[in-house]
């Protein structure tokens, strides 16, 4: 991963180069979804559910609507120890119903496929590289990661956020909270610490498995729109860090310890 992080640098700082002939949009968008095996097979299908019912609903589409441009750009993928392979979907302009559900149908034709570990840095490594190097113009620049668990695997997670935020990028968290994840102070807690970082940034907890698809809507259109939500966890750059950023790493040290 070091050499996708100094990959990363690099491509930021020819950023500005390469989207100069770009399509305009109001926000370019990268859909990081977890699909580790801390989560069972029932959740992984309510949560690809709550994806595809977002992106189909009006509320989303009208929220693309509404914007300056009245288009955005996005993309998808899956995660768990590293990007899953064959799980991205490339970008894809969505400026109607017809874009966002053609969008929605590749989304759910994508077979679950879970596995082991949780590096939520591979996930942000990921994500800022396919938004720095692509050919769109957007006024913001998004990754959504949604996830149930702290970082435990590839590098620590504080340093590709940063990296990322450094680039222009903005980070949002959708913290799965169905079951404890062994973070003191809580999983939104933690992402809102060492996960989500930028201009506005935020981070929404699921508690309910049933209020997932409603959750997920919420968050689309709060990043389509450019809305700051309240009073939602946010993570505000000069507050005191309350989490342990590597609490993931030593818990799963521990547990091979033992």
């Amino acid at each position: 991963m070091l050499t996708t992080l100094a990959m990363l640098m690099t491509l930021t700082a020819t950023n500005t180069a390469i989207v100069q002939g770009g399509q305009e949009v109001d926000v370019e968008l990268v859909l990081a979804v977890d699909t580790s095996r801390s989560m069972d097979t029932e959740e992984a299908r309510i949560q690809r559910e709550g994806y595809v019912s977002a992106l189909k609903h009006k509320e989303f589409i009208d929220a693309v609507r509404n914007g300056l441009t009245g288009r955005i750009a996005i993309s998808y993928f899956e995660w768990a120890g590293d990007v899953v392979q064959g799980s991205v979907i490339d970008w894809q302009i969505i400026e109607n119903e017809q874009g966002a559900i053609a969008f929605a149908n590749k989304v759910e034709a994508r077979p679950v496929e879970m596995q082991r570990r949780t590096s939520i840095s591979a996930a942000i490594v990921h994500g800022a590289t396919m938004l720095v190097s692509n050919s769109y113009h957007g006024l913001r620049q998004v990754i959504d990661v949604s996830g149930d668990g702290p970082n435990n695997s590839g590098n620590p997670v504080t340093p590709a956020r940063d990296k990322a935020v450094e680039a222009g990028i903005v980070i949002n968290g959708l913290a799965i909270m169905l079951r404890p994840s062994g973070t003191p102070g809580g999983l939104d807690q933690y992402y809102s610490d060492c996960v989500a970082g930028g201009p506005g940034s935020f981070v929404l907890p699921v508690h309910d498995i049933d209020d997932f698809g409603v959750a997920v809507r919420r968050k689309l259109v709060m990043e389509v729109s450019g809305i700051e939500p309240q009073p939602l966890i946010r993570r505000i750059a000069d507050k005191p860090v309350k989490s342990d950023c590597m609490v993931g790493e030593k818990q799963w040290q521990d547990m091979f310890d033992r």
